[in-house]
């Protein structure tokens, strides 16, 4: 009998340990995982240098509290910083307390310039900004905030339709109290759906326009996952905030809020207070994965192999018509989209020792550590390969 509480609906799989793209679970069995924590092991499990690190911090010091002058802190912060839009991180410890950082930064601004009732956010209906209350109703779904009443107020939609954005209501959702456009640069839960570059464009001028501040949720799509660093750096767009976690942690729970100096002038001490986050422990594991990652020769090969993986992941599209609808994402977010419902489908994966995740709109999600090899690529698409043919 398990005693944790039943709000996931686990699969009857466990695992004892994991290295690179693989799992091993209990019986023996071994799997090629392609939902990595859900976008978070950005490296793979049991990568050689965040094994060291962490036994090297571990020896040191874990916790210290934000009272004092974390020196690890200092060091992510100021490479993130230099490697960015932003002139000041906030650190958290997860994506979704990152989207509340960033929605409370936002508020913040506007309240320090003499602004108090500026403080509505705009979002994309049926998005995913995270499981806390007001990120939930961020998110605009239904589902995720069905029986959390009372509803949290503060947050205006906009539809994405037709897997592209079309934004008609979008002047006249923006009123006197909006503060910011909050949207995710690739929609992750809601179908691998990536805002095109003129669009984002299109956001970053109104929102100029109307004086207000842009929030690029970059919680799974960043750090690498696109093969840029951010998925919103193609657009050459310069975001007021973006939220990240996930990917820069490489398993080990961080977020962040990247801002400009303008925002960041509205939170002054006393404003906004995390126990965990920014400790030596998670900002030294940063720094490492950062350090990997921002390698030249590394987002290289990110681009090299998810554009080999796409390729060949549109030629069994029109080899199985069908039954594979679409091919969407970018870089290693990639979500294949079939004609009927994917529970069957990701059912048959498993069973064959391929693990992925499901997304909105019929959406298998397939999420590599960035650094997977080509030979583990050719695996999963042959095991795909197989399971069409076995629902042919």
């Amino acid at each position: 009998m398990s005693f944790l509480v039943k709000n996931y609906n686990r699969k009857k799989i466990s695992f004892k340990n994991g290295k690179g793209s693989y799992l091993i679970a209990t019986n023996g069995s071994k799997y090629l995982e392609y939902d990595q924590g859900i976008a978070v092991n950005s490296l793979g499990h049991s990568h050689p240098k965040l094994v060291k690190t962490i036994n090297d911090q571990a020896k040191k010091l874990w916790h210290v509290s934000n009272a004092f002058t974390i020196l690890e802190g200092e060091e992510l912060a100021k490479k993130l910083v230099k490697k960015t839009f932003a002139d000041y991180v906030l650190f958290q410890n997860s994506g979704a307390e990152a989207t509340e950082a960033a929605i409370k930064s936002a508020r913040r601004y506007f309240y320090s310039t003499g602004k108090p009732k500026k403080n509505r956010i705009l979002c994309i209906k049926n998005s995913f900004h995270g499981r806390t209350i007001a990120a939930c109703y961020a998110s605009g779904s239904k589902k995720m905030t069905e029986g959390f009443g009372p509803k949290v107020p503060g947050f205006d939609h906009i539809q994405f339709k037709d897997f592209k954005p079309r934004f008609p209501d979008i002047r006249n959702k923006i009123k006197k109290n909006t503060a910011a456009i909050m949207v995710e640069t690739i929609l992750g839960e809601g179908g691998i759906k990536p805002i095109p570059d003129k669009c984002l464009k299109y956001l970053r001028k109104i929102c100029n326009k109307k004086k207000i501040l842009l929030i690029l949720d970059e919680v799974q799509c960043g750090i690498g996952r696109s093969g840029d660093f951010f998925a919103f750096e193609r657009s050459k767009v310069k975001p007021d905030i973006v939220p990240i976690a996930k990917g820069i942690g490489g398993g080990f729970p961080i977020g962040a809020v990247l801002m400009n100096k303008k925002v960041a002038s509205g939170m002054t001490a006393g404003s906004h207070g995390s126990t965990f986050g920014g400790n030596p422990l998670a900002m030294k594991i940063g720094t490492t994965v950062l350090d990997i990652i921002s390698k030249k020769t590394f987002l290289n090969n990110v681009k090299k192999n998810s554009i080999y993986f796409n390729l060949k992941l549109e030629n069994l599209k029109k080899k199985y018509p069908k039954i594979i609808k679409d091919i969407r994402g970018r870089g290693f977010l990639i979500g294949l989209q079939l004609y009927r419902d994917q529970t069957n489908f990701i059912k048959k994966l498993t069973e064959n020792k391929l693990l992925t995740i499901r997304a909105a709109e019929n959406v298998i999600r397939i999420l590599p550590p960035l650094n997977v090899k080509k030979k583990e690529i050719d695996q999963a698409l042959k095991i795909i390969n197989k399971v069409c043919l076995e629902m042919k």
